[in-house]
């Protein structure tokens, strides 16, 4: 393993035998150092955004559902309103036959 510390510099971190931290020992732990800090920000992001994305997808099931059961609502009440013009017709036919019958009624009086 010395060997190997020798081509990438001396580190006195790694390294009992090195006194001083040369250029190539900063910057190799400066390039560890900047790979683990990405790394870890780089899955914080991803963890953050899944979890989001997961939520997105629960929100947006959650809204068809309402506008299936809206879509449902507005169905039926348009069956009832259409119930209820056919009652209010016959309703208003009555009651001419109504108006009818008393006017028939005063005019033989």
């Amino acid at each position: 393993m010395p060997f190997f510390l020798d081509i990438w510099g001396c580190i006195p971190e790694i390294s009992k035998n090195c006194i001083d931290m040369t250029n190539a020992s900063s910057t190799y732990l400066g390039a560890i150092m900047g790979v683990i800090v990405g790394s870890i920000i780089s899955w914080w992001i991803y963890n953050r955004q899944k979890h989001t994305s997961e939520q997105q997808d629960k929100i947006l099931s959650r809204i068809e559902d309402l506008e299936k059961n809206h879509s449902e609502i507005l169905k039926k009440l348009a069956d009832f309103d259409d119930k209820h013009e056919s009652s209010f017709d016959a309703i208003q036919e009555l009651d001419k036959k109504i108006d009818a019958l008393l006017k028939k009624d005063q005019n033989s009086k």
